[in-house]
């Protein structure tokens, strides 16, 4: 396998795009960019609006195998050396909430980054790599993500 430098985090509803579920955005990759898998090795997404808990309940869901290339950002070899995840919404419009920051740190960046040897400062953003994408979205704080895995 080749080795994993980085941790791309991606987020999925933006301008050029209307996909807002994991299972939409598995759908369109794979009927119509005719990918055999989703493009992203796992992601963040809002499973229901619990009372009880006075907001919402998020789920970590697998995408390809860590040991397969992602199909989300050919720019800087990043498809080839990145682990991608995706949190679902769109992060332009509004900001994410802070428990889809604690699942994306638990059930992903620390996991992989013990796993892999990456470090806090190669989570990066798929816009550091294309600048015409705006993910992990202009109101998402990739900062923040990373002081929460340090």
């Amino acid at each position: 396998m080749t080795p994993r430098t980085h941790i791309m985090i991606h987020h999925s509803l933006t301008k050029d795009g209307a996909t807002v579920s994991w299972a939409a955005i598995e759908k369109y990759h794979r009927e119509k960019e005719m990918w055999r898998d989703i493009a992203y090795h796992g992601g963040v997404e809002v499973v229901t609006e619990n009372r009880d808990l006075k907001g919402y309940e998020y789920q970590a869901l697998v995408g390809r195998p860590l040991a397969a290339q992602a199909a989300a950002c050919p720019q800087g070899d990043m498809n080839r050396v990145a682990l991608h995840v995706c949190c679902v919404g769109n992060w332009d419009l509004v900001a994410p909430p802070l428990r889809m920051y604690e699942i994306l740190v638990k059930r992903f960046l620390l996991p992989w980054m013990a796993q892999f040897g990456i470090g806090p400062d190669n989570i990066v953003g798929h816009h550091d790599y294309n600048p015409a994408k705006t993910c992990p979205g202009t109101k998402f704080d990739l900062s923040l993500a990373r002081r929460m895995v340090r």
